[in-house]
């Protein structure tokens, strides 16, 4: 093999700067290993793409071309060091200063496409969330259009539950449809039970008193408009709300009762 026309080829530059393919590259180190002066090119190279590398800003491209052919032919005005040149063909190390400045280009590329791509994901993300925002004001009109059409229900008997002596303040509303055995629960006026408390609604007949529960007022904190629907299949004559443990309790805690009020005789 003609050493010195391997050498003028290009194919170290490409070496170094790993724009070979994987073949091609194991076929360049088998040859650094077999002839000395293969090696001393590469390290040649590698030393002034190291000298390139710190002189040069890699967003200037114009500070860049200038440095580059300063350093090829060796003119640089004030050098601090004399940087031992080897004479080599301009032809391979024009090749050599245009492929710099690809892998320059592409990394300004691809920085910007990652940028471009980063607000593609922040646009498509603030999109979802608008489209979320729009489910949710359709879902929250649904809701209240429901809401009205049980309240206008004839079927339907509002009790109003008020404040007792541990809440004077508090207030509720029952609205109940006897016909579908659904207790709509409009708990808004009551206070944000503590942590590990949770409401609890009772169906109570009054001959004799015997409370009965129709269940929970979970996530009360979480929902928005404090209307809770549970099942009430009993013969109610009166409701009542208590602050019970998390859970619920078997039967109410009288202490903790916080509204009370009576089914209107028909």
């Amino acid at each position: 093999m003609d050493i010195q026309e391997y050498i003028n080829s290009g194919i170290l530059e490409l070496y170094v700067y790993g724009a070979l393919s994987e073949k091609e590259s194991r076929e360049v180190t088998r040859e650094l290993k077999k002839y000395p002066e293969v090696k001393a090119e590469v390290e040649e190279i590698e030393e002034a793409l190291m000298m390139l590398s710190k002189a040069v800003a890699p967003n200037n491209a114009e500070h860049l071309i200038t440095t580059i052919k300063e350093k090829l032919t060796n003119v640089s005005p004030t050098p601090t060091r004399k940087i031992p040149v080897k004479r080599i063909n301009w032809v391979t190390y024009s090749g050599w200063a245009a492929s710099l400045l690809l892998l320059i280009g592409l990394f300004l590329f691809f920085n910007r496409t990652n940028n471009l791509r980063n607000q593609l994901s922040s646009a498509r993300a603030q999109n979802a969330q608008m489209e979320q925002q729009i489910a949710d004001a359709r879902e929250d009109a649904t809701n209240a259009k429901e809401l009205l059409a049980v309240i206008r229900d004839k079927n339907v008997t509002r009790v109003q539950l008020a404040g007792q002596e541990v809440a004077p303040n508090a207030y509720a509303s029952v609205y109940w449809n006897a016909t579908e055995n659904k207790a709509y629960i409009d708990a808004a006026e009551l206070p944000t039970p503590p942590r590990g408390k949770v409401y609890q609604v009772w169906s109570l007949t009054m001959q004799p008193l015997t409370p009965t529960s129709i269940g929970l007022l979970e996530d009360f904190e979480t929902d928005d408009n404090k209307v809770f629907s549970l099942e009430n299949v009993n013969q109610s004559e009166a409701f009542g709300i208590t602050l019970e443990p998390e859970g619920g309790s078997e039967t109410p805690t009288m202490e903790q009762l916080y509204v009370l009020g009576t089914v209107a005789a028909p």
